[in-house]
């Protein structure tokens, strides 16, 4: 993660129970958490931090919250398989009923209210996750101006919880969004193209605000590339997995 996702310590240890499992596809998998008899607490965007024991070694690994702190019952992470990832395998092989530990929630890519400016989205893949609760957190406290998301992905089995997406579309008019279809190795090229036809050549307005969340560099090169338009850092969120 960026340093906006860096964990701090001394957070004391939660257990959380699996309540329910939902495949979305082959390779992506949601887990639902529940804490004995209580909620977690948390902001939009932010994420846990979970402990896995793999025998040889215990390995900590971040997952953002991909339900709403509004929701009732269990909270949701959404992972993909990894090449070679140990730890991601062993998410893989919990099942309902068995438990996790973690600490958090942790993180500053998040949003207690909307603002009153535009609202630019994009994500990638499973980096949906932590957008998602931003997008009904901005929607449920009655942003007025714009919000649109851009949302890319390889293949189109990776593109998450289109049905709430279009839901959204209707309840608010003010939201939008759209699909990147696109090969692994040219999406962020496509999504550098279209922020930049939409939110940089299409306008002088400089008063919008960012959340982009995805993996690798390419997240640095969406970040630098509205920066270096005119947008101020602080309005120009980021989560690089």
């Amino acid at each position: 993660m960026s340093a906006e996702g860096t964990a701090p310590r001394g957070r004391s240890t939660l257990t959380a129970r699996i309540e329910r499992i939902h495949d979305h596809c082959a390779d992506t998998r949601s887990l639902f958490l529940a804490l004995d008899g209580r909620r977690l607490k948390f902001l939009p965007g932010q994420f846990i931090s979970i402990s896995i024991p793999l025998g040889d070694e215990t390995r900590t690994r971040a997952y953002s919250i991909a339900t709403s702190p509004e929701d009732r019952g269990p909270f949701e992470i959404c992972f993909n398989t990894v090449e070679g990832g140990r730890g991601v395998g062993w998410l893989f092989e919990r099942k309902v009923g068995d438990t996790l530990d973690f600490t958090g929630p942790f993180g500053t890519f998040s949003m207690e209210r909307a603002p009153e400016v535009e609202i630019g989205l994009i994500a990638e893949r499973t980096a949906i996750a932590p957008i998602r609760p931003i997008i009904r957190r901005a929607i449920e406290t009655g942003a007025r101006a714009p919000i649109h998301l851009i949302y890319g992905a390889a293949r189109d089995e990776h593109f998450l919880y289109r049905a709430e997406l279009d839901d959204w579309t209707m309840q608010a008019p003010n939201f939008s969004y759209e699909i990147v279809l696109a090969p692994a190795e040219r999406l962020y090229q496509r999504l550098g193209e279209i922020t930049n036809r939409r939110w940089i050549a299409a306008d002088t307005n400089r008063a919008r605000q960012f959340w982009i969340c995805g993996v690798g560099p390419g997240v640095i090169k969406l970040r630098d590339l509205l920066r270096g338009a005119g947008y101020e850092r602080r309005a120009v969120h980021y989560e690089q997995w």
